[in-house]
């Protein structure tokens, strides 16, 4: 009994084998995480600095927009910087409380990605159905209320689930084919019953991002038949291509963490959710701030005067 007690409470660390172990691929590989990283930081900072700048953007839209690209940012700091500074550094391991609190912090802005997609869905929603009402519904006061309680659910969901993988045992195993500690990794590790953490993240947590979902989706049906109602056909075209931009976004995020999170353990490959994981990690951050502003004239105009801004300052 002793021994086994011992063993259970061997693992005080995990090693993150990363992407790749061949040395050619991994120069490949952190040149280009870098890059993205880089470009990440820099155009979600350009949509925060546009924003904050330019006095015709301090609407309930570009608020959000602002804090999704705040939470973008934090959002690719969790995973991306530590994967550098390991190869930088030659080393794979992380401490068990470190691997909790990457796992925290990621998953905390995943949710806050969830929320502020549906917030964004019902703000357009209420601006293409009730446009006379906007300004009266749509008040700085809801606005605040809404992010702030993103943010607070956001917080007890994973605090939930932290606490639910911190009661876990992890024995002899303490590789992560990965290049973060994934929720899904660390439960495959775990020599312990799995049940109950399997069925929160299938219940609980599916059940808050399909019902931010299902909002997205109805907010977007009633935005279209209010569409497809307006005369003019520039009018049309101006409508949908605002909306288009926030359903790419929506498309991209929820259909990588849904085949990830939300499918059986049985049609999982450690290839396959490798591939998913990076693209909601890493590819949506960097593309966000490119699809809404490349289809945004307002902000691309912001934009513009941040740029020159800047140019004539270096001058």
């Amino acid at each position: 009994m002793t021994m086994n007690r011992a063993n259970l409470s061997s693992v005080s660390e995990f090693l993150l084998l990363g992407l790749s172990r061949q040395p050619q691929q991994q120069q490949f590989l952190f040149v280009l995480f870098l890059s993205m990283y880089l470009a990440t930081v820099l155009g979600n900072l350009l949509i925060i600095l546009a924003i904050s700048t330019d006095s015709r953007l301090h609407t309930p839209m570009y608020f959000f927009l602002s804090n999704l690209s705040f939470v973008d940012i934090s959002f690719s700091s969790t995973t991306i910087p530590n994967m550098l500074v390991n190869h930088i550094l030659d080393r794979q391991s992380i401490s068990f409380p470190g691997c909790l609190t990457q796992m925290y912090f990621l998953f905390m802005f995943v949710d806050m990605d969830n929320f502020l997609l549906a917030v964004m869905a019902y703000d357009r929603f209420v601006a293409v159905c009730h446009p006379l009402h906007y300004t009266t519904k749509m008040t700085p006061h809801l606005c605040v209320l809404m992010v702030a309680g993103s943010w607070v659910v956001a917080n007890l969901n994973i605090l939930l689930h932290t606490l639910l993988m911190a009661r876990l045992s992890f024995c002899a195993d303490n590789r992560i084919s990965h290049f973060f500690c994934d929720v899904a990794a660390l439960l495959k590790l775990s020599c312990s019953d799995t049940h109950l953490n399997e069925m929160m993240i299938l219940f609980e947590g599916g059940f808050i991002m399909i019902t931010s979902l299902v909002c997205i989706l109805v907010s977007y049906i009633y935005i279209t038949f209010a569409v497809l109602r307006v005369p003019s056909t520039k009018g049309k075209w101006k409508a949908f291509s605002t909306c288009g931009s926030h359903l790419a976004v929506v498309s991209l995020f929820y259909g990588t963490v849904f085949a990830v999170y939300l499918t059986p353990s049985s049609s999982h490959s450690s290839e396959k959710d490798i591939v998913t994981t990076v693209m909601y990690t890493v590819v949506t951050p960097m593309l966000n701030p490119f699809i809404y502003s490349l289809r945004n004239k307002d902000l691309k105009g912001a934009l513009r005067k941040v740029l020159e801004r800047k140019k004539f300052s270096t001058q």
